[in-house]
């Protein structure tokens, strides 16, 4: 039986996506995860870098076994792959884990050993980009843990918004959140967070493109240090 939600077009999901922003602006997280939930039902997924599980908690409760969508780089901390593996044994969520088409053996054999100190953009299209496209297919709406006070790039991220280049739409619940907001939901709600916030971290990806960042620094200065990059290719 077709549903409503498989006869939706790109462009009446654009906007029904341009709409919620408006109309879900002022709304609380839980009730854009609500509302995303209602409108999308199994077409809806979240994504989480396994950084905290407050987005994928925060969806639980909106849809009891939500697909949480994590993609394993091959480059991941331990402590990344710990936390994705709680996150699946604790919580109402489905974990599904994506992984590149090609090993990072099979990478550096075909491209040189550590190709994300030498073309960092290659590598996150390769281990990140594509992985993510493919394993979104089958849904309509996709939910990240974007905050608009992470960095410059993501100060006017929507609530709710159109992914162009995917051509689904990215819910953004907590993209008005501050990083109290964020400690205060994890310590009412005993969140799993990943070990490395508590060890100089403020936002955590693949090993060798993360360090710890400094003080006054903003969340994201620790990726990608040095150089011009500040975004891995999933969110621009």
């Amino acid at each position: 039986m077709t549903t409503v939600q498989e006869q939706r077009t790109a462009e009446e999901l654009k906007a029904l996506a341009e709409q919620a922003g408006r109309d879900l602006e002022d709304a609380s997280a839980l009730e854009i995860l609500q509302w995303a939930a209602e409108t999308f039902g199994k077409r809806f997924c979240v994504t989480s870098s396994m950084e905290d599980a407050v987005v994928a908690h925060l969806a639980s409760r909106a849809m009891p076994g939500v697909d949480v969508v994590f993609l394993d780089t091959g480059y991941h901390f331990e402590e990344t792959i710990g936390t994705r593996d709680a996150v699946d044994a604790v919580m109402d969520v489905n974990v599904i884990t994506l992984t590149p088409r090609r090993t990072v053996a099979e990478q550096d054999a075909e491209f040189g050993p550590k190709l994300h100190d030498r073309n960092p953009d290659l590598c996150c299209a390769m281990r990140k980009v594509e992985p993510l496209e493919r394993g979104l297919k089958d849904y309509q709406a996709w939910a990240t843990g974007l905050r608009r006070d992470e960095s410059p790039t993501r100060a006017n991220t929507p609530v709710v918004g159109w992914d162009d280049k995917r051509q689904k739409v990215k819910i953004s619940p907590i993209a008005r959140w501050t990083q109290d907001d964020v400690d205060a939901y994890v310590t009412e709600h005993g969140v799993l967070t990943n070990p490395l916030l508590m060890d100089g971290y403020a936002s955590v990806g693949c090993a060798p493109c993360t360090r710890r960042v400094l003080q006054g620094e903003d969340a994201r200065a620790g990726r990608w240090a040095g150089r011009s990059k500040t975004e891995c290719g999933l969110h621009g």
